[in-house]
């Protein structure tokens, strides 16, 4: 048996159901995304089985993207969680047959709390089709199981329907990667976009070498930096004249063979260094470094070195 030939054909099949969804979508998901955002209440999403396992899914995106959202099991719902839901909220009812048992028992309570309903749902003319407000058609044409039986390509399509609403009403809410930070403070994005220069930049024991000292010098501070960097500083003024690397220092072994002890820090550094403020953003940072191929950025104000920032630090 060719597993490989089967992994294929199962692809492939849900391309041809993502496809097929599509083709499919029309107006009610403009309607949808226009009533979402003119809500003052949150997104309460429902679904039993695999269902519920997308929902959930579902409730994480778009609570990370700026939509308040929840998730409520059918089940739980009908023995006391219904408390949680307000009269303001809209529910998404996931079910692809319309006929979830769980589902269909709770559409007399949204009707009476006044909440409206969207269904993601394959059989408009189902029980929570002909009931609900809106219907976002999730159906496709076959499952990637080959009984027909098991949750596949459809579970796929509501998936990706349900990351094209969270996107759909992230850019109408003119989301921006600083409110994804804001709810990611965990994560190594968040940090980025939260963070200021000043959070992570380098301030103790900083390699720094005066424009006269000798070349040994260059080369104690370099190997006590750990940073492969030493920053050179104007004697009198104290103010920055450029960097030397471990690149620069193998370049001018290169050029000037057995002279190199003779040179001065200045006749090896690098002028005009990439610096930052220590008021930027970690993620402006981290862009200067990826854009210059550097490891390091000097923190200077007003020609004052102040720290340094490593891409090791971000």
């Amino acid at each position: 048996m060719d597993y490989l030939e089967i992994a294929r054909n199962v692809i492939q099949n849900e391309i041809d159901g993502l496809q097929f969804l599509s083709k499919n979508l029309n107006d009610s998901f403009n309607e949808v995304v226009k009533k979402i955002i003119s809500s003052n209440g949150r997104l309460v999403v429902t679904g039993m089985g695999k269902s519920g396992l997308i929902g959930k899914k579902i409730v994480a995106t778009l609570a990370s993207t700026g939509t308040p959202s929840l998730f409520i099991h059918p089940a739980e719902a009908y023995h006391g969680d219904l408390g949680m839901i307000l009269n303001n909220d809209m529910i998404i009812c996931i079910s692809n047959s319309g006929e979830t048992e769980e589902i269909v028992k709770l559409l007399s309570f949204f009707k009476h709390n006044k909440n409206q309903v969207i269904a993601l749902c394959a059989n408009k003319e189902s029980t929570l089709g002909k009931f609900s407000d809106f219907f976002l058609d999730i159906s496709v044409p076959k499952e990637a199981c080959p009984l027909l039986l098991a949750p596949t390509t459809s579970t796929t399509a509501t998936l990706a329907l349900g990351d094209a609403l969270a996107i759909a009403l992230m850019e109408a809410r003119e989301f921006k990667p600083e409110n994804f930070a804001r709810f990611h403070p965990g994560g190594s994005l968040g940090r980025k976009l939260l963070w200021k220069v000043s959070d992570k930049m380098r301030v103790d024991s900083l390699p720094i070498i005066f424009e006269d000292q000798k070349f040994e010098n260059l080369v104690s501070e370099m190997s006590k930096g750990r940073l492969g960097t030493v920053v050179v500083l104007e004697k009198e003024s104290k103010n920055v004249l450029g960097i030397v690397t471990d690149g620069d220092l193998r370049r001018a072994m290169q050029t000037h063979k057995g002279d190199i002890v003779n040179l001065l820090p200045t006749q090896i550094m690098t002028k005009n260094p990439t610096t930052i403020l220590e008021s930027e953003k970690l993620i402006k940072a981290e862009e200067k470094l990826q854009e210059k191929k550097i490891s390091i950025l000097l923190v200077l104000e007003d020609k004052k070195l102040k720290g340094l920032l490593s891409i090791y630090d971000l």
